[in-house]
């Protein structure tokens, strides 16, 4: 296939660029305006749906249905894409009378969708249609009918996908707004359909999961030496240590930066034990708490380590933001 080139004019390409965008633009805000009874029937019949919202739709309409599907689901709404050239050789098996039918066409007499509406009919399936043809084929079928329609495309030919396909898929990013909403999801329901993500991480990850426990958290009694401390500082690696009485609960910590605020001041270390160097009441997280918290805390208070305890204040573990960074929580 070949064009007749012309010479690249790049103010002509920024022209058109933001022409795209005011032409886009208007096509949604136009929506608003046509949000009304249709809509909220559509979301209550996603909401009271059983089993899955089907989303289907051809050519460019189908590559935002494919989008619309996976938004949908990632935020509490079970749905799937079924290609409806595919459904008339066999994945119409894929549809049951507990789902919902969303059919995604500008103009609404794509035959592909047509050919397939009878069958859900029988089946009894609700049909919600976005479509800029309010008269067309499809809305006559659908139970509930969500206008899609656009002034102009963007396209300077007005005939390639932009502004329709802009608006489709604004509607069902609306759609699946309004249905998390309903359903009360938060933002933990979000992880857990995202493990993989930087979210899933925060908003997966506790304290008891990146802590150091046992043998790994330096700690030492309020009798303790200076050289005791130092040792034990330094095998453990954590850049602080707590100080604990004999039932393991927290006293105080002793960190890197005690010691060289205390060098800098001039004391004599050499006779100090553990209680007279250590902060007490130190800034502690409990092991069930969601690890941002801890990053939460020691952003709040400039602090690189915290200590983790039990409801009775009894040492349980700690860590430090190298350990944050290596879960990639921070």
């Amino acid at each position: 296939m070949s064009f007749d080139a012309t010479p690249f004019n790049a103010e002509q390409a920024l022209t058109l660029a933001r022409k795209t965008f005011e032409i886009e633009a208007a096509a949604v805000l136009g929506l608003a305006g046509r949000v009304g009874a249709e809509f909220a029937e559509a979301v209550k019949l996603m909401l009271a749906c059983r089993g899955r919202v089907v989303v289907m739709g051809m050519g460019k309409s189908g590559h935002i249905g494919r989008k619309i599907a996976a938004t949908l689901a990632s935020t509490g709404t079970p749905a799937l894409f079924v290609h409806p050239a595919e459904a008339s050789h066999g994945d119409l098996g894929m549809i049951t009378g507990l789902d919902v039918v969303l059919a995604i066409s500008n103009s609404g007499e794509s035959g592909e969708l047509t050919a397939i509406l009878p069958v859900l009919s029988r089946l009894g399936v609700p049909l919600v249609a976005i479509t800029g043809g309010v008269q067309s084929a499809l809305a006559k079928q659908a139970r509930v009918t969500l206008d899609s329609s656009v002034a102009q495309e963007a396209c300077p030919l007005n005939l390639a996908p932009t502004a329709s396909t802009t608006a489709q898929l604004a509607l069902g990013d609306a759609l699946a707004v309004a249905l998390l909403d309903a359903r009360g999801f938060k933002e933990e329901d979000f992880a857990r359909s995202h493990p993989g993500g930087a979210l899933g991480r925060k908003l997966l990850t506790h304290v008891s999961d990146v802590m150091r426990s046992g043998d790994a958290v330096p700690q030492v009694r309020l009798a303790t030496p200076f050289t005791g401390i130092m040792r034990e500082m330094s095998a453990k690696g954590l850049g602080a240590t707590a100080v604990v009485d004999d039932q393991q609960r927290v006293l105080g910590i002793f960190t890197d930066g005690d010691l060289r605020r205390l060098v800098e001041q001039g004391v004599d270390l050499r006779s100090s034990t553990a209680a007279d160097v250590m902060h007490a009441q130190p800034r502690t997280v409990r092991a069930d708490s969601l690890a941002v918290a801890a990053v939460a805390l020691m952003e709040q208070y400039s602090i690189t380590s915290v200590l983790v305890v039990d409801d009775a204040g009894v040492l349980c573990g700690a860590l430090n933001t190298n350990d944050l960074m290596r879960a990639k929580v921070i």
